[in-house]
C-alpha cells in the first residue's frame, strides 16, 4: 500500500505552524516537528529541504489561506479589516508565526511584496474615485488597516499572548472586532463622511 505523501505533508505543516509559531525558526526543532507530525524526521528533508525551507512553506500556505479567507476590497477597508480580525481569531498561532517571521527574516517575500502593492495600488483607486479618503498616502493608510485589524494580537490579553484558557468569551470578541472596523471606518471614511 502507497503512502499517503499529501496527508504526511499537511502534518507535517501543521505540526511546523505550531513549532515556528512557540519557538521561531531558530528555537524550531525538525525532531519535535516530526513527533509532533507522527512521521520520520527525513521526510521533512525529502520534502522540504532544510528547516528553512519549511519555515517558507508554511509562511506561503499561511499566505494562501489568508489571500483566500480573507478577500481584499479597497471599497470596504472596514469589513477587510474586520475578515482580518476573524482570520486571526480562528488562527491563534498565525499572528506568532508573522511576529517571528519579522523578528527572524525582516522582509517581504516576492509574493507578499506584489501582493501589497497591488493593494496599495487599489487603495489609491479607490482614494482618486472619492470612495475612501485622500487625506492619508495610499501606503500609509493601508499599513493603518492592517496594523489596527492585528492589534488586540499582540495586545496584553490578547489571544496571542497565549494565556491559559486564552479564549475571548464571544461578549468580548464581539466588542473588540466592533472597536476594529468601525476604527477603521472612521479612518477611512472620505471627507464630509457623518462620523
Amino acid at each position: 500500500m502507497a503512502r499517503d505523501s499529501s496527508a504526511t505533508k499537511a502534518r507535517l505543516l501543521d505540526a511546523a505552524l505550531a513549532e515556528f509559531a512557540t519557538h521561531g525558526i531558530a528555537g524550531a526543532r525538525v525532531d519535535r516537528i516530526a513527533e509532533a507530525a507522527q512521521a520520520n524526521k527525513r521526510l521533512i528533508y525529502v520534502y522540504y529541504g532544510n528547516k528553512e525551507q519549511l519555515f517558507d512553506a508554511v509562511l506561503q500556505r499561511a499566505l494562501e489561506t489568508g489571500s483566500e479567507s480573507v478577500p481584499f476590497d479597497a471599497d470596504d477597508l472596514p469589513g477587510y479589516a474586520g475578515a482580518i480580525f476573524d482570520h486571526l481569531v480562528e488562527r491563534p498561532p498565525l499572528m506568532r508565526l508573522v511576529l517571528w517571521k519579522r523578528l527572524e527574516r525582516p522582509g517581504g517575500t516576492a509574493t507578499e511584496e506584489a501582493a501589497y502593492e497591488a493593494k496599495i495600488a487599489a487603495v489609491r483607486k479607490a482614494q482618486q474615485a472619492g470612495r475612501i479618503t485622500a487625506g492619508m498616502d495610499a501606503a500609509d493608510l493601508l499599513a493603518m488597516v492592517v496594523a489596527t485589524s492585528q492589534a488586540w494580537f499582540g495586545t496584553v490579553g490578547g489571544p496571542a499572548a497565549g494565556r491559559p484558557g486564552g479564549d475571548w468569551v464571544p461578549e468580548q470578541l464581539a466588542r473588540h472586532r466592533a472597536a476594529v472596523v468601525e476604527s477603521v471606518r472612521r479612518i477611512t471614511a472620505p471627507p464630509g463622511t457623518a462620523s
